[in-house]
């Protein structure tokens, strides 16, 4: 397994990153394990449709930013070994800025019960405002 596989493994570096493409976290992520899934960036309507069937949430899922925090801190119905999300397309307002929140939040929740949990934003020209998951070559 190479170093990002070992980085997505590692619980403690969970969190909301981003990339200039996706080929290697879409690599690494099968090599590990993860559940994989990548979300197309909408408004934040579409945005929770498109969360919610990735992740198959269960029906009571309110369509809220709440209730997306409430299910991304739950997920007792998957039976995956940790998350790794990939979204595609995201541009900087509202919705990034509360999205980010949840995920965030999301994140140093599955830390702090070790299980990886990674919000990856594809973001080509590296223009959002999040950190780099890893340096690419």
């Amino acid at each position: 397994m190479g170093k990002l596989g070992l980085r997505l493994r590692d619980a403690s570096r969970s969190g909301v990153y981003r990339v200039t493409r996706s080929d290697e976290v879409v690599e690494a992520a099968r090599e590990t394990g993860l559940r994989l899934e990548i979300v197309p960036f909408a408004a934040k309507p579409a945005l929770l449709k498109n969360i919610a069937a990735a992740l198959a949430f269960p029906d009571w899922f309110g369509q809220n930013w709440d209730a997306l925090e409430d299910c991304l801190t739950d997920l007792s119905w998957s039976s995956a070994a940790g998350h790794v999300l990939l979204f595609d397309g995201a541009r900087v307002g509202d919705d990034f800025g509360v999205l980010v929140d949840v995920l965030t939040s999301s994140a140093e929740y599955w830390a702090s019960r070790g299980k990886p949990f990674f919000a990856v934003f594809i973001d080509a020209t590296a223009a959002l405002p999040l950190p780099e998951l890893f340096r690419q070559a």
